[in-house]
């Protein structure tokens, strides 16, 4: 990929595929959320190319990501000793919904829920029950919710809210960038500034 755009989106000399950069967050949206994490023991799901986890690790007293697919794996632990933050960083890989991977992440206060949202198409609808995403939306925030009630989930800005309901008490704040609605980001229990709707404009 063109360093350029690399560099646009996540203000470094990272390296990128095309999946991580489009799966990849905004440097300016993730190190407004990631501020809710500072001075947190944090898990990250999710990894990818490692760009939240970078925020993360800039603000959190440590950060434990877990990333299924070795290749972003390598690509995380690349794109963060780049940044300089390798030491702040504990890299799992497995897959987050087992109970194996949980015997790696001991006293996380707080997680960041970045789920693949990435299967689009002109027929595709995004779920969150049942979910459609990689690993189940749903399903993640039920089983972190197990170890912690202060959670961020990142849905896509074209999910029905209907489908949010039920759910705990949670601030929802939307992400807009140049005036076009981005994403959406729910917090629960000490994350959340308020039980609410909210915005961030960039």
């Amino acid at each position: 990929m063109d360093p350029q755009t690399i560099h646009s989106k996540f203000g470094g000399n990272y390296g990128a595929t095309e999946r991580t950069f489009t799966m990849g967050i905004d440097r300016r949206f993730a190190a407004k959320m990631a501020e809710r994490f500072r001075n947190r023991r944090a898990l990250e799901t999710c990894t990818g190319g490692g760009f939240t986890t970078i925020e993360l690790a800039r603000v959190a007293a440590h950060v434990f990501t877990v990333e299924i697919d070795p290749a972003h794996q390598r690509q995380a632990k690349q794109n963060l000793a780049t940044a300089g933050l390798l030491h702040r960083v504990t890299f799992v890989l497995g897959d987050i919904l087992l109970d194996d991977t949980w015997e790696a992440l001991s006293g996380i206060d707080a997680a960041f829920l970045d789920p693949d949202w990435a299967v689009t198409g002109p027929d595709h609808v995004h779920r969150f029950r049942p979910s459609s995403t990689r690993p189940p939306a749903d399903v993640l925030l039920d089983r972190v919710f197990r170890a912690t009630r202060n959670a961020a989930l990142v849905p896509p800005p074209t999910l029905d809210l209907h489908e949010l309901c039920g759910l705990p008490g949670n601030e929802l704040q939307q992400l807009y960038m140049n005036g076009n609605h981005e994403l959406y980001c729910l917090y629960f229990g000490d994350l959340a500034t308020c039980f609410a709707e909210t915005e961030f404009r960039v």
